[in-house]
């Protein structure tokens, strides 16, 4: 087998994986992110964190090492293979939960009040300042 070096001894570079990946995730987050949600419309707890996520991960000025976490974890909630099938009852979305809300935890900082106000709009929930 031949590494991303092309030497067949060579370590596989990561750096160089890494635009694949990134892309391929985009792909599947672009491809399936509002298809699940409007799906499970009610059922995804998180669905406002999910949202304000998908909207900084395509957002121009998020930094590619935020969108690449953020894009990572929409990708898992997307992704049909699961740890937990999103249709047991109660338990379904506990993992895809899990793995986001630690992607936002690391990049919580790059989620700017624009990405939660266009989330909010996006899933018909009055805006934030109205619910004071």
């Amino acid at each position: 087998m031949t590494t991303s070096s092309g030497h067949p001894d060579a370590p596989l570079d990561p750096a160089h994986q890494l635009p694949a990946v990134i892309a391929r995730n985009e792909k599947t987050v672009e491809d399936g992110f509002w298809k699940k949600m409007v799906r499970f419309a009610g059922k995804v707890p998180f669905a406002e964190e999910a949202a304000a996520a998908w909207y900084c991960a395509r957002d121009p000025r998020t930094p590619l090492r935020v969108k690449a976490t953020l894009l990572a974890a929409l990708a898992y909630f997307v992704t049909p293979v699961d740890l937990i099938p999103d249709v047991v009852a109660a338990f379904g979305f506990t993992d895809d939960a899990a793995v986001l809300m630690a992607a936002i935890g690391l990049v919580s900082s790059h989620i700017r009040p624009s990405h939660r106000k266009s989330a909010r709009a996006a899933l018909d929930l009055p805006p934030a300042d109205a619910e004071k």
